[in-house]
């Protein structure tokens, strides 16, 4: 059964915390914490933030996490790759998928750019199978434009 999701008041939340602030951890911290407190079923939600070829782990919600992953690889990897959503129902069935927590099921990643750079994804797992649907998905994309347009990613941008 799916619950629908308020994007409006989380997109509205997320105006409100980024609002006078540039640093980009301190967003995507609360930004984390915003999606955590409003998406049911789901047990990790954060950034991995890229260094060169790696996406390297930022501000997340959850049990801890792989600290590195190689571009290409897993979920996360392939979405930084293809520059892609990557919308998985069943994550045991994707090849390459990285167990970081093994209740995981079902994940959606969204890459994030600025300046048409790839500068993080955002990482969402749950133990539901087939829990994303394209409605969270669209909504998420919402999600995910606002902040690459709220956060100081110039900071990052020099270590790509």
């Amino acid at each position: 059964m799916q619950i629908q999701t308020d994007y409006d008041l989380i997109l509205a939340q997320l105006q409100a915390v980024t609002e006078s602030e540039k640093d980009l951890i301190a967003n995507l911290s609360n930004a984390s914490a915003v999606l955590s407190m409003n998406l049911d079923r789901i047990n990790w939600i954060g950034f991995y933030l890229v260094r060169g070829n790696q996406l390297v782990l930022g501000p997340f919600q959850g049990r801890p996490a792989c600290v590195r992953i190689e571009f290409g690889k897993g979920v996360c990897g392939a979405a930084i790759s293809s520059g892609m959503v990557q919308r998985v129902d069943d994550v045991h069935a994707f090849p390459g998928h990285i167990a970081c927590d093994g209740a995981s099921n079902s994940e959606i990643v969204l890459p994030l750019f600025r300046k048409g750079v790839p500068v993080a994804v955002l990482d969402i797992d749950s133990p539901v199978f087939n829990r994303f649907s394209p409605e969270d998905q669209k909504g998420l994309e919402q999600c995910a434009a606002f902040l690459e347009e709220a956060c100081g990613w110039d900071s990052l941008l020099e270590h790509v």
